[in-house]
C-alpha cells in the first residue's frame, strides 16, 4: 500500500493533530515501514500451521461452579420499601 504525504496530512487533520512538513515526512517514512512489514507478514504462507488459542500449551485450573452463599432474597426484600411479585419497585425517573 502506497501512502502519500497528502494522506498523512489528511489523517493528521482528521485526528485534529497539528503537524509540520518535516513531521509529516517522518511520519510518512515510519508508516510506510509499518505497511511494508504488514505486507511481508501477509505474504507468508501459514496454511500448514495449526492455529493456537494461546502461545503456551497450558490449562487453567478451574474451581467447581457452585453456589457459595445462601439465598437471602426474602431477607433483602423484607426491608425494601416496595416489592411486588419478587421485584423491587422504584419510582419512575424518566418520562
Amino acid at each position: 500500500m502506497s501512502l502519500s504525504l497528502d494522506d498523512v496530512k489528511r489523517v493528521a487533520n482528521l485526528a485534529r493533530i497539528e503537524i509540520s512538513e518535516d513531521e509529516a515526512r517522518k511520519a510518512l517514512i515510519q508508516l510506510s515501514g509499518i505497511f511494508g512489514l504488514i505486507e511481508q507478514m501477509q505474504a507468508v504462507d501459514v496454511s500448514a500451521i495449526t492455529p493456537m488459542s494461546h502461545a503456551q500449551d497450558v490449562m487453567q485450573r478451574l474451581r467447581a461452579d457452585g453456589a457459595t452463599e445462601i439465598d437471602q432474597r426474602e431477607l433483602f426484600q423484607s426491608v425494601a420499601p416496595q416489592v411486588e411479585a419478587g421485584l423491587y419497585l422504584v419510582p419512575k425517573v424518566i418520562e
